[in-house]
């Protein structure tokens, strides 16, 4: 690869065009010096197992890509890949997910930051030590992302009351479990096939203050939200929207009742710096201090 040559991050996901991350990676490739630009990498949800492993393929055979962010893929990719990485980290082999990809000399390693950067979110929200008081956790998902939020919460030295998972497939509410079974806190797990009815009952007993999630596509790779109109969050509680683009009803709906019922409502924007740059830095081997943190945040405020 020539010295000029402009080095490429993919960016796999659903809708990769609408990201901000557009806009944010070449402010960052500028304040980094990475020389390199971004190029999405659009995958279809359901998609057969020829297109994750094409894109793995055509990253390992392009000498200017250096590595790849995945979104929404993250446990297709693991599943339907894994033969085509020379390793995996300790998250990746332990969480069946692949978030970040990094190739080197045509060989794919395969990373999971999410069980980190989930939790480096959630902190800043939430203070240390803050499910001593009984708080419960409701999450709506069954897939990557809520698979590294169940990694972090079931080893908190004073977790959650009780842990909720709400899913649309049996098989990774399985695989879920089957993660965090080393995990101290794995006895707090539970695991519901969403239905209106269920949602209800398990709100209902959910502790003052609690956490809820929506760890779903739903808002943004695909309309709708996954807490059913007319149903109410409990008082008190403390609402994450993982997602920061898209229709995102599902804030909407907490946004609406945040007044009349107390409520604390956060977007996905700092889940998406935290895991963006964690990506990047591992991708370029950069070393991620907290000084270079606030720099790239700002730099980030462009497209916020």
């Amino acid at each position: 690869m020539s010295n000029n040559k402009k080095r490429v991050m993919r960016f796999i996901g659903v809708s990769t065009a609408s990201s901000s991350i557009n806009k944010v990676f070449p402010k960052w490739s500028e304040l980094l010096d990475l020389n390199a630009e971004l190029k999405g990498l659009d995958i279809p949800i359901g998609a057969t197992s020829d297109r994750y492993r094409d894109s793995i393929n055509e990253m390992r055979n392009d000498p200017n890509c250096v590595g790849a962010l995945v979104t929404t893929h993250k446990i297709a990719v693991f599943d339907n890949a894994k033969d085509l990485f020379s390793k995996f980290d300790q998250f990746a082999s332990a969480c069946g997910e692949v978030s970040c990809v990094k190739i080197v000399e045509g060989s794919a390693e395969g990373a999971a930051k999410d069980p980190i950067t989930a939790g480096l979110a959630i902190e800043e929200f939430l203070p240390r030590g803050y499910f001593k008081n009984g708080a419960d956790v409701l999450i709506f998902g069954d897939g990557g992302a809520a698979t590294a939020i169940a990694w972090y919460l079931t080893g908190l030295a004073d977790p959650p009351r009780e842990i909720n998972f709400f899913g649309i497939d049996s098989n990774r509410l399985d695989h879920l479990k089957e993660v965090v079974t080393s995990r101290p806190g794995s006895d707090l797990v539970s695991t519901y096939i969403s239905s209106a009815e269920q949602i209800t009952l398990v709100l209902n007993n959910l502790s003052p203050g609690s956490l809820i999630i929506n760890a779903t596509g739903m808002g943004k790779d695909i309309p709708g939200s996954p807490m059913p109109n007319g149903v109410k969050f409990p008082k008190g509680s403390v609402i994450w929207e993982l997602n920061y683009r898209g229709s995102l009803e599902f804030l909407k709906q907490a946004q609406s009742e945040a007044l009349a019922s107390g409520l604390k409502v956060h977007d996905g924007w700092r889940y998406f710096i935290h895991g963006w740059s964690s990506v990047v830095a591992e991708v370029f081997d950069i070393n991620l201090t907290p000084e270079l943190m606030v720099k790239l945040t700002d730099a980030a405020e462009i497209a916020k």
